[in-house]
């Protein structure tokens, strides 16, 4: 593909199938514009605000962020708090009901009061997006794993974004934080079979050396030695999220969220020396990632409580 991105789009659900075919259906769901040598792969978090896992990992998967604001609820609040605090590009498409001026009161002292601002027009956006492509990134091949199956013939197969890097089959890869050694025996990108692909690009790979029911979302494939594993993370300093309402401290029992893995975990430590959170399974930790701590049992406000640049772990 000439170019490709995957763009996630929250604060609607009504918008993202005027925009792309709908693929890939769970509690994210995935639709999928191709024209020419140019793919866009939205990503709606479909069952949020009913569960917030969703709504993170489709923010993990994306180059690109549409926020979708066509009316003030508390779900449109919510992803507005957590998107201000993640880091992807966001442009805010405004639907006709809310007024400008309104807007910037709610996003007023944010990083979203300066994103670029759109109105809802489909032609538009389609314009935008189509011009619209992921960095590249270099560096050692890494595949966050978004869905999985198995196929008669074939054995497992999973579904991802390259995020670093160029994947090639035949490929050895270690499947994080599983242990697994793992082979990539084919490779497509929209129903076409490649030899590799690129950063940026949408695949689905038929693995050889793990079965489909061993695979599950937030697993990442990555060359052996390219990331840590582990069920202790530690970082800091930490951020907390300015609309949360709730009393999290250490001691706490929170979900972590690092890449498409969300988790239980306790925050064990929160001082000015850093962060220490332990989750209730091993995780892959890539260097320089971000971990969130949400807070689901929180009466009011937005459950996302902070956010911790991760270290590696210690040793051991």
């Amino acid at each position: 593909m000439a170019g490709s991105v995957t763009v996630a789009l929250v604060g609607a659900k009504e918008i993202a199938k005027e925009l792309g075919k709908k693929g890939t259906a769970s509690d994210l769901t995935l639709f999928n514009a191709v024209r020419d040598d140019h793919a866009v792969t939205i990503v709606e978090p479909t069952q949020f605000p009913e569960k917030l896992a969703p709504l993170f990992e489709a923010l993990a998967m994306a180059d690109r962020c549409l926020l979708a604001v066509v009316e003030l609820t508390r779900p449109v609040a919510e992803a507005i708090a957590v998107v201000d605090l993640e880091d992807v590009p966001t442009t805010i498409v405004l639907g006709p009901a809310v007024g400008e001026a309104e807007l910037g009161r709610v996003l007023k002292g944010s990083r979203l009061e300066s994103a670029p601002r759109v109105p809802l027009d489909l032609p538009q956006l389609r314009t935008m997006l189509e011009g619209w492509s992921a960095p590249a990134r270099d560096g050692p091949v890494e595949v966050p794993i978004d869905h999985s199956f198995p196929v008669k013939g074939v054995g497992a197969v999973a579904l991802g974004v390259v995020r670093r890097g160029t994947l090639r089959a035949h490929d050895r890869l270690r499947l994080y934080p599983t242990g697994k050694d793992v082979e990539i025996r084919s490779i497509q990108v929209h129903d076409a079979d490649r030899k590799e692909a690129t950063s940026g690009e949408r695949v689905g790979v038929a693995l050889r050396g793990v079965d489909a029911e061993e695979i599950s979302r937030g697993q990442v494939l990555a060359p052996p030695g390219s990331l840590a594993e582990s069920s202790t993370v530690v970082g800091g300093p930490l951020t907390r999220c300015r609309y949360y309402r709730g009393d999290a401290a250490a001691g706490a029992q929170l979900h972590l969220a690092l890449g498409l893995q969300v988790v239980p975990a306790s925050l064990d430590r929160s001082d000015a020396t850093g962060v220490t959170v332990t989750a209730d399974r091993p995780v892959a930790i890539a260097p320089g990632s971000t971990a969130y701590l949400l807070d689901l049992s929180v009466p009011a406000g937005p459950r996302l409580f902070a956010r911790f640049p991760t270290r590696p772990p210690p040793p051991g």
